[in-house]
């Protein structure tokens, strides 16, 4: 019993030890908000939250097109294929993208609700206040998932829809990331509460990454920085702890016209899906880009925006 007894408080100073060492705060959202916004930011009061978007391109352009960013990321993943949309060769697409809550510089919801219902919320009551009665909608990832629900919600809201590395159907053999994994282990996940290694971030990101020379230091700090806006890591785990319950028969209900466009080497979500997405979605069609992983839109922003153009002119 005396080893079971001194094996324990020596595990538990050990954690001590360890969190005392490498543990670190949040960040101020004031000082994020500093870093990562642009003269196109703006922060609406939504559902007692001050969500942050952009609305870029063309403002005489009724039909926008909404981007929803995945899991642990923000709008910043658009950045790339917004700017190309807003060209003149591209027709000036006015797009509008957000930082969902629980991410980004939008922040926890004060209610702590994090499913598809609520997040559809967020992005009507957005439409609503900036008076857009239609729109295309598209996500990466779990963005896939909530643009494919909120056009199930709303389809007389939905002119076209887009869905890049899209959730829907149930995992199989895909490896997924060393983020993802960590944040799904029960008691160890609490400890991302107070340490959170700027190297974890970098290991996710090439766990969904094809192409890892791609990977900017840039884009590592912004996101491992945003993680740590006050509040984002317990709205975050909160996420992680209770999955997002998705009914994959409500896909076969969707008429609307669909892009299904994906990364061939997608180890989160694989290209496989994209059968599954085009079996049960009848107006539908499969582009899928070669040497590219689970965010096409942040290794192959040309090819993500050609594909979307061509689909939406």
């Amino acid at each position: 019993m005396k080893i079971i007894k001194y094996s324990f408080i020596g595990i538990v100073s050990f954690l001590i030890l360890f969190v005392s060492v490498f543990a670190q705060k949040d960040i101020p959202k004031n000082v994020l908000v500093t870093k990562y916004t642009n003269e196109h930011s703006k922060f609406m009061p939504l559902m007692g939250m001050n969500v942050h978007y952009r609305d870029e391109g063309n403002a005489l352009d009724t039909i926008p097109l909404v981007l929803i960013h995945g899991t642990s990321s923000s709008l910043h993943t658009w950045e790339k294929v917004v700017s190309i949309l807003n060209t003149n060769s591209y027709g000036n697409k006015r797009v509008i993208t957000l930082d969902m809550p629980a991410f980004g510089l939008t922040g926890p919801n004060p209610e702590n609700k994090y499913d598809y219902e609520n997040y559809n919320a967020v992005i009507d009551s957005l439409l609503i206040k900036l008076k857009v009665n239609h729109c295309m909608i598209g996500g990466n990832s779990l963005g896939g998932g909530i643009a494919w629900h909120f056009a199930v919600a709303h389809p007389s809201k939905v002119d076209k829809l887009i869905l890049i590395d899209a959730s829907g159907y149930p995992k199989k053999n895909e490896k997924g990331s060393l983020g993802f994994k960590i944040a799904q282990i029960p008691v160890i996940n609490n400890l991302l509460l107070y340490i959170t290694p700027k190297f974890l971030i970098q290991k996710s990101i090439e766990g969904v990454y094809f192409n890892k020379s791609l990977i900017q230091e840039a884009t590592v700090t912004r996101y491992h920085e945003l993680l740590l806006c006050e509040g984002n890591r317990s709205a975050a785990l909160s996420l992680f702890k209770n999955p997002f319950v998705q009914n994959t028969e409500w896909i076969k209900t969707i008429k609307t016209p669909t892009l299904i466009l994906w990364g061939r080497e997608d180890g989160l979500i694989s290209v496989e899906n994209t059968k599954l997405f085009n079996q049960d979605i009848q107006n539908s069609k499969v582009v899928v880009l070669d040497n590219v992983g689970h965010v096409p839109n942040e290794e192959a922003p040309q090819a993500v925006a050609d594909a979307i153009y061509a689909f939406i002119k």
